[in-house]
């Protein structure tokens, strides 16, 4: 999208609300089963477009991008790939802002530079530019291209933000206004040209989830294998349309991101209420009708967007914020109660041993609730917070206890309640580890007995035998072993991986009380320092666990770990004396890397 305004068709909203129940006779059910998992999220985000209009200022970026009271907790950013690249530089301080905290910061362009596009006169199967002349990238100028793209790549990197994906194009079946692709020039491009580029790859990037426009490429072998991610906006996509058979059946290790809308309209002011609703619930359908991992809003700061002109948050921006503030990077979708009853949504989240539900009500009117958490005995008490016509993301006084995996709420009408709970015991096997290998190109290798590609460097070797599982969506493989008695587990970054003990890279995470590891990512340096390339697997001279927030480090001999942070500052030295000892550090969000002698440098992010 950009500044033409675009005519999109609307989705439906949805939202709710919660309070603690005194004697109220609950009529819905919604069961949650932690044991059933779905997809992993990415997280939630928006654009930012300096060379359209003006950057966001420092006192925005925190409000959007920081995780605190008042703040809307995205961990995702969207850049632009400028035809010109003297204006690369507008984007880097935002993205940096972004990248400093872990967050996830990808790229789109809309057109290449001049002389590599030519005019024509699109006939038929043009999407929305039928009968306009629009532009096409000359066909003697797709390695050029691929450069141009690989050059913004690259300066990215050199100005501090180390993008985790780049589009071939924005919207190639939308605008006259951009560039235009046929699906047979996005697979000729992606089979020749992108594997030259130094990033992960995402396409299409259809404006309205045209699967004709991405079918090609999962029924191509080879485009598919340059591809990474399918890239998707739902602008006017019916709910009908959001569930992808031929993804589920064709994009096995491959990631799908929705990765641009505004719904319900461009129109309205953001803060328009009950309409803002419609944002909570299209939010739940892109994440439990389509299992997108992430979800990405067009322009972060308009009228009608998650953050006002003023710098203020909006309710639009609440809803999104439902999800953005609690379900975190590495959280894993499970199977909920969808619509318990009419106009009302609910969608459930995991990470080790914390739950998380939102729930929307769009009904005129409360909705009375009985949760059942299955698969792993919620205990203890659930704390809510709440945004209705009133009210914007506010906790609710009190607790609301669970007793036996169930408890029970009120729904104010329309409104949007998250709820965040503890489960009593690990689900399906162990915590849910996600490690983000951060490699870009799998080879041939595969887990023995299984038919799951793996990274081609290795993640996580070194468990023991029968001290594991290893799940993907929620199915068990079994049959898988390794040389010497002891088993390996590979994660590309796109799989579920339920295991008692993980080691990646030099990295020990042992899931244990009061262990979230979901919301620790370890990401190893890329791509020339991570430790077990070749097969030689780095364990020594010192492990990591994260919980929670703090850092346990313990050495199989005396050594000296330096932690710095990502602008290269020193946080600490810990002299760790040997095996015997563990010594901890408290951390603040943020990307940090620990060193040490003879030992590849760890990168860790911290959120």
């Amino acid at each position: 999208m950009n500044s033409f305004v675009k005519l999109r068709l609307a989705a439906t909203a949805l939202a709710l609300s919660c309070a603690v129940s005194g004697g109220i006779a609950f009529a819905a059910d919604a069961t949650i089963n932690v044991s059933s998992n779905k997809q992993v999220i990415r997280g939630f985000g928006g654009m930012n477009y300096p060379t359209w209009i003006d950057d966001l200022t420092a006192a925005q970026r925190t409000t959007v991008f920081e995780n605190g009271n008042n703040q809307l907790g995205f961990t995702v950013l969207r850049i632009h790939v400028d035809e010109n690249k003297n204006n690369w530089t507008k984007e880097v301080a935002t993205a940096k802002f972004a990248f400093e905290r872990g967050h996830i910061v990808f790229a789109s362009p809309w057109n290449p530079p001049s002389d590599m596009k030519e005019t024509y006169n699109c006939v038929s199967n043009c999407g929305g530019a039928e009968g306009k002349t629009t532009y096409r990238l000359r066909a003697n100028k797709y390695a050029d291209y691929a450069k141009h793209l690989n050059d913004f790549v690259t300066f990215m990197k050199n100005n501090g933000v180390e993008l985790s994906a780049i589009s071939i194009q924005n919207e190639p079946d939308y605008d006259a206004g951009w560039l235009y692709w046929t699906p047979t020039e996005i697979v000729n491009f992606l089979k020749n040209n992108a594997r030259s580029i130094d990033c992960r790859i995402m396409a299409p990037e259809s404006f309205q989830y045209v699967k004709g426009m991405s079918d090609p490429i999962l029924n191509d072998a080879q485009a598919l294998a340059n591809t990474d991610i399918l890239g998707a906006h739902l602008y006017g996509t019916q709910v009908a349309n959001f569930p992808y058979l031929l993804f589920k059946s064709k994009g096995a290790g491959k990631e799908l991101w929705m990765t641009e809308v505004y719904h319900p309209n461009s129109s309205s002011d953001a803060d328009k209420w009950p309409e803002a609703l419609d944002v909570a619930q299209h939010v739940h359908n892109a994440m439990v009708e389509a299992e997108f991992q992430m979800y990405v809003w067009w322009y972060i700061r308009r009228s009608y967007g998650p953050l006002k002109e003023n710098g203020a948050i909006s309710k639009r921006g609440w809803m999104m914020a439902h999800f953005s503030k609690f379900v975190r990077p590495g959280y894993v979708r499970v199977d909920a109660t969808k619509a318990p009853e009419t106009n009302v949504f609910v969608s459930a989240y995991k990470s080790g041993s914390k739950v998380v539900i939102v729930a929307v009500n769009k009904k005129t009117s409360a909705s009375n609730m009985n949760f059942t958490v299955s698969g792993g005995a919620a205990t203890g008490s659930v704390e809510s917070w709440r945004t209705s016509g009133t009210e914007n993301m506010v906790k609710a006084a009190g607790t609301i206890a669970v007793s036996g995996g169930k408890f029970s709420a009120s729904l104010p009408a329309q409104s949007v309640t998250t709820f965040v709970g503890t489960l009593g015991g690990s689900s399906g096997g162990g915590d849910n580890v996600n490690v983000t290998c951060n490699v870009k190109n799998l080879d041939a290798s595969y887990i023995s007995g299984s038919s799951v590609p793996r990274p081609n460097v290795g993640c996580g070797e070194g468990i023991a035998a029968g001290a594991a599982s290893f799940s993907i969506n929620g199915t068990e493989v079994t049959g898988w072993s390794s040389p010497g008695g002891t088993h390996k587990l590979y994660n590309d970054g796109t799989r579920t991986v339920l295991l008692n003990s993980l080691e990646c890279d030099g990295v020990n995470v042992t899931p244990a009380a009061p262990v979230s590891c979901g919301t620790i990512e370890i990401l190893p340096n890329q791509p020339t320092s991570v430790a077990n390339v070749g097969g030689t697997h780095v364990r020594k001279p010192f492990s990591i666990s994260v919980r929670g927030k703090t850092l346990f480090m313990t050495a199989t001999s005396p050594t000296v770990v330096e932690i710095y942070n990502i602008k290269g500052g020193k946080e600490a030295i810990l002299n760790i004396s040997g095996s015997t000892q563990t010594v901890k550090l408290s951390l603040s969000d943020g990307v940090y890397f620990a060193k040490a002698h003879g030992t590849p440098n760890i990168k860790f992010v911290v959120r």
